[in-house]
């Protein structure tokens, strides 16, 4: 062991005249055993007050310039101290353990220091990642964040093959080193470790009120606090990214009862009962709380197989004919007018699983994680059981590895057949990133399927889940105009788009291939942040279903409309009658006869959007209506609208419960066979 260091100068010396009494407070402070954790918290503060500033530099055409930046200033400081404070806690009770003369010896002292550059070092990376997500999301840490800690696989790979890590590490070691040289500057870490020493009865009381500081402040503290700024880009800088990652793990289920507004619940579904009622469905049930009905369509019914192509990330905007210039669509603008095009079709979230769940059990998003991904999701009705009750073959077929985001438990409980990069040969692949296969590769997968399902002489319903419109942007060279990664997402767009025309041109090669409809869908925008807690642009989506076959009719179709209207209208299409669960509407059977409307969400808020109208559920039981202008994205609050906040309480409490309480269900056989009888 080293030998003890020479005595230090008397930290408790009796300070100079001209020495500043609060400066001489905290040499005090610092001159103790818990000065380490004063210097440390000292960092977190310093550096959560500048990851601030350099997010509000990258916002700051976003955020208003008014009060609230201070406010949201001042909030911030207060979530940066209380998450300090939890990572401080254990700090103190460990320098607390070490014998009183530990730091007298050199071997200490430099660990010590290694210590604080270790801390340093990862408040900065902690600042890196807040700032790649915020350029990804426009938020602070929430239910993504906490997804990408549980799929390292895919995160990693994607960060990987996304940014330059080694020059990102290097860089932020020479950052910590030269931070820690501006702090050892100031003389506090010499101050500290001159006067460590102490008894153990002092160095237990001061970690005791470490320990009481972080209960208090950093069990009391919650983010429901935060005034709701008129601007929510201000609101999410009052936030602090490692307290909102682990509030987004704590709250990854929300209790729609508990925190939200809400009506009786028998009142809720006689009310939803209403809403459904205006399609002409049949009730097939005396349970009131029970959606099952018998949906009629007259004429003949089609047996046309269906390709859904869910593009990931597809943003309206990007299409020429939604007013992009920048030609990243050309096949689908090419295909648009031999198709049925939504043209103001939404999103019901912001995440890739929100997508599938409304496209396939069309409900609304519910509060936190969507069903994709909960416990007890099996056996649901949803649009592959229709499919399958009507003869068909279904499959979920996807680029990348399907347990992310839960998808092949989901869908392969649900009885679908299940195809991802996993059960694929490796000469399948011919381009990979982190994320999974190319969907050029994709799409071979999916003609391949086909033909197997023609081959057996059962008409197909495919789920197929696009991967390349999404960070890392990679794809094969040569595809398109623009260079692979270096153009990011319109690079991601525009091939994407090419591999879709590649596909239809090679479906128009099969059998099969005037007997299907093509559906293209969005999972979601690619871009979720917005000025307004629910930015209604942002949901905006395009969706064109084609049938080379001529079996539907080319248009335009204007009506607002939702993902959760998907399964209902696609089932119109076809002319079905069939027994539903569904909370979606055939719009094509509605459209003229009343205005649309869509719900939309993210994990915490939950909305209805109704021509211009915008009603908002949030917790603690809040409720707010706003004017909403589709031109100019303008969201201005408006005095309480009962009649839309009540049916946004219908669909969203009805939908939770059934859920919780296990009747979001596919038919039983006894419910078939009474279906069945004469």
């Amino acid at each position: 062991m080293s030998s003890p260091a020479p005595a230090a100068p008397s930290p408790t010396a009796p300070r100079s005249e001209c020495t500043p009494a609060p400066v001489a407070f905290v040499r005090r402070l610092l001159a103790s055993r818990e000065g380490g954790v004063i210097l440390a918290l000292g960092l977190a503060l310093a550096v959560g007050f500048l990851t601030r500033v350099a997010l509000l530099i990258f916002a700051a055409r976003d955020v208003s310039w008014n009060l609230s930046l201070v406010a949201a200033f001042a909030w911030g400081a207060l979530f940066d101290l209380a998450a300090a404070l939890w990572w401080a806690a254990p700090l103190g009770v460990f320098l607390a353990l070490l014998p009183a003369r530990t730091f007298e010896f050199r071997l200490a002292r430099l660990a010590a220091h290694a210590g604080l550059v270790a801390i340093l070092y990862a408040l900065l990376f902690g600042t890196v990642g807040e700032w790649l997500f915020w350029e990804e999301f426009g938020v602070r840490a929430n239910f993504i964040a906490v997804d990408y800690l549980v799929y390292t696989t895919e995160v990693i790979g994607n960060i990987r093959e996304s940014y330059p890590m080694p020059v990102i590490y290097a860089s932020l070691f020479v950052a910590s080193l030269a931070g820690y040289g501006l702090l050892w500057r100031t003389g506090g870490p010499a101050i500290w470790l001159a006067g460590s020493a102490a008894p153990a009865k002092r160095r237990w009381r001061a970690a005791g009120i470490i320990v009481l500081a972080c209960g208090v402040l950093g069990g009391g503290l919650r983010q429901a606090y935060i005034p709701n700024f008129a601007n929510n880009y201000n609101r999410e800088l009052a936030k602090d990214g490692l307290w909102s990652l682990f509030a987004a793990f704590w709250d990854n289920q929300l209790d729609y009862d508990t925190f939200y507004p809400n009506m009786p619940a028998d009142a809720a579904f006689e009310r939803m009962h209403k809403i459904l009622a205006r399609d002409g469905a049949t009730p097939l049930t005396t349970e009131p709380r029970d959606l099952l009905r018998l949906v009629r369509h007259a004429g003949p019914a089609q047996q046309l197989n269906v390709i859904q192509i869910t593009v990931e990330s597809l943003s309206a905007e990007f299409l020429g004919r939604h007013g992009s210039k920048d030609g990243l669509t050309p096949n689908l603008d090419a295909l648009a007018p031999q198709a049925l095009v939504f043209e103001n079709f939404y999103a019901t979230g912001t995440r890739t699983d929100r997508g599938m769940e409304a496209l396939t059990l069309s409900v609304p998003p519910t509060p936190g994680r969507s069903l994709v991904k909960r416990p007890n999701n099996e056996h649901l009705f949803t649009l592959g059981s229709v499919f399958r009750s009507k003869g068909y073959e279904t499959a979920f077929i996807y680029g990348g590895y399907g347990y992310f985001d839960n998808m092949n438990y989901f869908f392969g409980e649900n009885g679908y057949r299940v195809v991802d990069r996993n059960l694929v040969v490796k000469g399948d692949i011919t381009f990979a990133n982190a994320w999974g296969a190319c969907d050029g590769d994709l799409f071979r997968w999916t003609l391949r399927e086909a033909d197997r399902d023609f081959a057996a002489g059962k008409p197909f319903f495919h789920f197929v889940m696009t991967t390349s419109n999404h960070r890392p942007f990679t794809y094969p060279e040569g595809k398109i105009d623009l260079p692979s990664k270096t153009s990011g997402r319109f690079g991601g767009v525009k091939y994407t788009d090419y591999a879709i025309g590649e596909l239809l041109k090679e479906a128009a090669t099969k059998p099969w291939f005037k007997n299907t409809l093509f559906v293209i869908v969005a999972d979601h925008c690619a871009s979720s942040a917005g000025r307004t807690e629910l930015p209604v642009e942002r949901y905006h989506i395009p969706l064109f279903i084609y049938a080379p076959g001529g079996q539907v009719k080319p248009g335009i179709v204007k009506t607002l409309t939702s993902q959760i209207d998907y399964a209902p209208t696609l089932l119109g299409l076809l002319g079905w009658t069939y027994p539903s669960r569904f909370y979606g509407r055939d719009v094509l059977s509605r459209a003229g006869v009343e205005p649309g409307r869509a719900l939309i969400g993210n994990y915490q808020k939950l909305g209805i959007y109704q021509e211009g109208r915008l009603g908002v559920l949030k917790p603690v039981r809040d409720a707010k209506s706003f004017q909403y202008n589709p031109v100019s994205h303008e969201t201005v609050p408006i005095a309480h609208e009962p009649t839309l906040i009540d049916d946004a309480i219908a669909y969203y409490q009805t939908a939770s419960w059934l859920f919780k309480n296990g009747h979001q269900r596919e038919l039983t056989d006894a419910e078939r066979a009474r279906l069945a009888a004469p």
